[in-house]
């Protein structure tokens, strides 16, 4: 990251499948409002040629949906910048100031990998229990240090996310942040969650996307597979399959994310780098153990 007074250098990667125009225009509005930082843009459309972009901003088109994280890749791969910014389509900054303090505070800890902002439903002020990262979410203004992420706006170092590999690319959707933030603790950084920077989102249901249910048991279990030792994937596993039959109610919700998890046991999970057991310990320490 740049040092002295230089401005911070950030790329910014926003994903777009044109289906969103409104939220799409001022998501875009609020993030070339930002001041303090020096912004390099790019919009991906993710099996689309992306439409509504404004002057200035440079656009990539995929021809065929790779999914949010691999889209992200391919936008980190085209921007300039010390920090990466991945920001939703539909989310906004409603202060100018947000970026620049989500990167000042990355420049006072050289150990942090990712800064957290708190996410909020615009219309209630709501932040839901999922957007808080970190297991003990009732007090979602309490800041800290967390070891998974909010996926729908993040703030990284270039440097980290080149060196852990980037995002789980083949996960599609569905706890890609979990896999990310894990990768960076287990290279020896941490991830600051900071509730005093408040974007707003609108609070959606994940269960809407009708692949829900299976990719998110799929993607359970190369999460396990990719990051754990051994000897604790069938306790993660097995957890993970216990709280969802205590909160699946639906039986035919039930039975794709049964079939989910046969495919993830199944099926190449992308490459295997177990975390160190000292990482077992640094993220049991920091409150949330990797079986959870």
């Amino acid at each position: 990251m740049s040092t002295g007074a230089a401005r911070p250098t950030i790329g910014a990667v926003v994903l777009t499948m044109n289906d969103r125009p409104t939220e799409f225009a001022q998501a875009m509005a609020s993030l070339l409002a930002q001041e303090g930082v020096d912004l390099d843009v790019v919009v991906v459309g993710n099996g689309c040629e992306p439409e509504h972009v404004p002057p200035g901003v440079r656009t990539v088109a995929l021809p065929e949906n790779l999914g949010i994280p691999e889209g992200r890749n391919v936008g980190a791969a085209h921007v300039k910048g010390d920090l990466l910014l991945f920001f939703d389509n539909d989310a906004i900054l409603p202060q100018p100031d947000i970026t620049a303090r989500l990167a000042a505070r990355l420049r006072k800890d050289p150990d942090l990998a990712y800064v957290q902002p708190r996410i909020a439903d615009p219309n209630t002020g709501v932040t839901l229990r999922r957007w808080v990262p970190r297991l003990r979410a009732a007090d979602a203004t309490r800041p800290g240090t967390v070891t998974v992420m909010a996926e729908g706006i993040m703030l990284m170092r270039r440097e980290v996310f080149e060196r852990v590999g980037g995002w789980p690319g083949r996960f599609f959707l569905f706890h890609e942040g979990i896999d990310l933030a894990w990768r960076c603790w287990d290279h020896g950084y941490t991830g600051f969650y900071m509730p005093d920077a408040v974007v707003h989102h609108p609070a959606t249901d994940p269960a809407r996307h009708a692949t829900f249910y299976r990719m998110n048991a799929r993607n359970r279990v190369w999460l396990a597979r990719r990051n754990l030792p051994r000897i604790l994937i069938p306790f993660h596993l097995a957890l993970w399959a216990l709280l969802t039959l205590w909160r699946v109610n639906d039986l035919k919700a039930l039975r794709t994310s049964m079939a989910g998890f046969r495919e993830g046991l199944r099926t190449d999970c992308g490459t295997r780098a177990p975390m160190s057991w000292r990482t077992v310990a640094r993220l049991t320490g920091a409150g949330r153990p990797p079986i959870f």
